[in-house]
């Protein structure tokens, strides 16, 4: 990192870190933070299928409808920390079968080509996971970095 600074052993100065929560939002049940924005980083901790209004999951029968809420969940989030789909480098998928990809992969391309006006799509990474709870069937979080 040219022109950061650094500490005496050579690593650099952790920025300045806060907690982002939508306002509609109720804070996490579990100890984390629904994102994290650092210097002109943004993290966003992996987002179910949940009512924002309430935190309860929304298990709306099919994993299309489910991705969908999901990444409403995540840009609220990215919105939150001054982000937006544009600034997302990298999206983290996880689903519970890859029965569900090609349902998930619609919703998620239907989402996202409306919201990235730049014309450049995240990265991303799908994996077959466990999910917390069993009628949930995607989790999605995102890494963006602001550039306004």
């Amino acid at each position: 990192m040219l022109g950061a600074p650094f500490l005496s052993e050579g690593l650099p100065l952790m920025t300045e870190r806060s907690a982002l929560s939508p306002a509609n939002f109720p804070a996490p049940a579990l100890p984390f933070s629904a994102g994290v924005r650092a210097g002109n980083t943004v993290q966003v901790s992996g987002q179910g299928p949940t009512n924002p209004e309430t935190g309860e999951y929304l298990f709306l029968g099919d994993v299309k409808a489910q991705t969908t809420q999901v990444l409403r969940n995540v840009e609220a989030v990215l919105a939150a920390g001054g982000a937006g789909f544009d600034d997302v480098i990298m999206l983290r998928v996880y689903l519970t079968t890859r029965d569900h990809f090609a349902a998930m992969n619609e919703a998620y391309g239907e989402y996202l080509t409306s919201r990235c006006t730049s014309g450049v799509l995240p990265s991303r990474t799908t994996v077959m996971v466990g999910l917390p709870h069993p009628d949930m069937l995607v989790e999605i979080d995102a890494l963006a970095v602001v550039t306004n």
